[in-house]
């Protein structure tokens, strides 16, 4: 909000006060801290030859983005009047020209002389003072460049700076009147003549209180309820008005389409459409204020009967019309209907300022005056205006925060039902799982006991002598026997994996040697190894000392022989396989490493997971259900330990497991 810059004055005051004066000014300074500000007074011509009208005369000039301002005493001679204007030029008040070509000498300032002050607001005024203050100075010189800068800053003053210095101003001129220009001599008697001045600053003072109060209300409230009785109240009050009222359209909107569609058409057809589109856009009044209880309400009140559709008077609404009336009874002569209204209302004079929101009418503010006929000043009507926007900008953000309300209303009920949606099939995938892992367990254990009587029968028939069975025979029982074999461990892996899934794993915590269950795991696969043609190493990195380990034992020599059995299945003749084991800190490191034929980058995040062959099934080489290293990563896990895999196709892989010793307990 911008202030008025019309706010000049010029009289005579004391040398003490006007000197006060430039330091109010230059107070100013520090009360607009976003930017900086040039304060000048006549101690910058001292290091110049300056002209004597400069000599005459003292200046405090103070120019930033939010205040300018401009202090003018001149040494003058009989000056007995009080100029109550509105400073329009620096000629009678800033710069002293010569009288009769004839250069005055300076005359030095007593303390009980006085200066025929000027100040002003003004920002042409005050860039023409800089315009002729640079001139002084060399054009290459640095203040006159530094100056040529500040001539493009002074504007419209900041309105909350304005009313401080108001405030603070009236603080030094309404003691004047008493103190000063009674004490003197009678030629002052006429001072009164500045009462005017006074009054209209204080009036001033109040009315930017008003829009700051306005504006501040605004800002705190999201409640526009709240909002508009308020600023109706005060601006009532302020106004002396007899009710002021806030007319709201049922749309709250009247586009100019609408306009366009009646000047376009026939006349019976837009006599037609407008009453059609009138009773559509008719509204009521939603909130009013009135000085006492004898004046009749109106509040909620519709006009069904007088009102002819005004689509031109809307458009002029929407473009920030103003209507003011100051006699209905001459205004609306020849309207009967809506002056006997107007009686019936007890409205002899009004004021209807426009509140626009996204361009559209939303509703009108409006002054009434009931008893008498009153003449609308400019200042009241920019008042009001300013009042209508103000109250614009509250339904602007009342809208806002309803918008964002039911979006974030509705967002949260997208979020709670999309909530509820996963948690429902989270529990489904769960017990889905559940009855997967329940069933693998049970169909395990029930395919075990027909199994081993297969594997125990067939090793029996193994042992009879070698008369009694025919090496054709022999081979098909080994045949059967190596078969139950396989069948049994991949059953094993599979009632494992499904017991850890379904919570009913344990760890059963012992003290080992790690070096024997590496040695245990390298002999027994050994012979695996020699007759597929690969060299299976142990590499032991570890001391004595740290030998022993608590774990569970077969957990973890399941884990190794997991791994090194799939190390030398995945490596072809001629390669190798070495099983590293070394300690750091608490953690067991185990390391099985291949040359075998490596992982594709892109699949090594299917390399955990249950039931997958990397190998296509339409030609798959290698034998296997996929479950041996899903199993391994769970019980690493279960031992609260982890797995990393680093693998080049063609060249080989590294396993590398730590486990983390575990207390002596059973885990579950």
């Amino acid at each position: 909000m911008l202030s008025s810059p019309d706010l000049s004055f010029s009289r005579i005051l004391p040398i003490d006060v006007f000197n006060q004066l430039g330091e109010l000014l230059q107070q100013m300074q520090f009360e607009a801290p976003r930017s900086a500000a040039l304060v000048l007074t006549e101690a910058v011509l001292a290091r110049i030859m300056s002209k004597s009208e400069w000599q005459k005369q003292k200046f405090t000039l103070v120019v930033s983005e939010q205040f300018s301002a401009l202090l003018v005493g001149n040494q003058e001679e009989n000056v007995g009047m009080c100029v109550a204007g509105s400073f329009p030029d620096l000629n009678k008040v800033s710069l002293p020209q010569r009288e009769n070509q004839i250069e005055r000498e300076f005359i030095p300032l007593t303390p009980d002389a006085t200066l025929y002050a000027s100040l002003t607001f003004n920002s042409q005024a005050i860039a023409s003072f800089i315009s002729q203050l640079k001139d002084l100075f060399a054009h290459d010189s640095h203040t006159y460049q530094h100056l040529e800068r500040y001539l493009q800053i002074p504007s419209l003053n900041d309105a909350t700076l304005q009313g401080k210095f108001t405030l603070l101003l009236l603080e030094y001129l309404l003691p004047l009147q008493n103190q000063f220009f009674t004490a003197s001599d009678t030629n002052f008697n006429h001072v009164s003549v500045c009462q005017p001045i006074e009054d209209a600053l204080r009036k001033q003072i109040y009315q930017e209180r008003l829009l700051n109060q306005v504006t501040t209300q605004i800002r705190k409230s999201q409640d526009l309820q709240v909002i508009m009785a308020t600023a109706i109240a005060q601006v009532r009050e302020f106004l002396e008005l007899d009710r002021l009222v806030i007319y709201k359209f049922d749309e709250s909107r009247v586009e100019t389409r609408l306009i366009a569609s009646v000047q376009q058409s026939t006349l019976a057809q837009s006599k037609t459409q407008s009453q059609q589109n009138w009773q559509q856009y008719r509204g009521c009044i939603v909130y009013e204020a009135r000085a006492t209880d004898a004046i009749p309400s109106v509040l909620n009140y519709q006009e069904k009967n007088c009102f002819v559709p005004p689509f031109e008077c809307w458009e002029k609404y929407r473009q920030g019309f103003t209507l003011a009336v100051d006699d209905v009874e001459k205004t609306y002569v020849l309207s009967e209907c809506l002056l006997n209204f107007l009686r019936r209302s007890k409205v002899r004079a009004k004021l209807a300022a426009p509140i626009i929101y996204e361009d559209k009418l939303w509703g009108l503010l409006i002054a009434n005056q009931c008893h008498d006929s009153h003449h609308w000043t400019e200042s009241e009507i920019n008042l009001l205006t300013s009042i209508a926007e103000q109250l614009a900008i509250a339904i602007y953000q009342s809208e806002l925060m309803r918008s964002l309300t039911e979006e974030k209303q509705t967002l949260e009920h997208r979020v709670i039902e999309r909530t509820m949606a996963l948690r429902e099939a989270l529990v489904a995938a769960e017990a889905a799982n559940r009855l997967k892992s329940e069933f693998l367990a049970t169909i395990s254990h029930e395919l075990l006991t027909p199994l081993t009587y297969v594997i125990g029968m067939s090793s029996t028939l193994l042992r009879w002598p070698l008369g009694e069975l025919s090496q054709r025979q022999r081979d098909y029982l080994q045949t059967i026997h190596d078969s139950g074999e396989h069948l049994l461990e991949m059953i094993n892996d599979i009632l494992d994996l499904s017991q850890i899934e379904a919570g009913k794993a344990v760890l059963n915590i012992s003290e080992f040697s790690l070096t024997n269950i590496a040695q245990r795991t390298v002999e027994s696969l050994q012979e695996k190894a020699i007759s597929q043609q690969i060299q299976f190493k142990l590499d032991l990195q570890i001391a004595p000392q740290r030998d022993r380990f608590t774990a569970d034992v077969s957990r973890l020599e399941q884990i190794l022989w997991n791994l090194s059995s799939n190390a030398i299945k995945f490596t072809p003749e001629g390669g190798s396989v070495i099983l590293r084991l070394w300690v750091e800190d608490d953690n067991a490191i185990f390391q099985v490493e291949d040359t075998g034929i490596g992982i594709p980058e892109e699949q090594l995040p299917l390399l955990f997971e249950k039931f997958q062959q990397l190998d296509t099934p339409y030609r798959r080489r290698y034998e296997g259900t996929g479950v041996g290293l899903a199993l391994t990563k769970q019980l690493i896990e279960l031992h609260r330990g982890r797995i990393e895999v680093e693998s080049t196709v063609a060249i080989g892989s590294i396993f590398t497991v730590w486990i983390p010793q575990q207390p002596m307990s059973v885990v579950s």
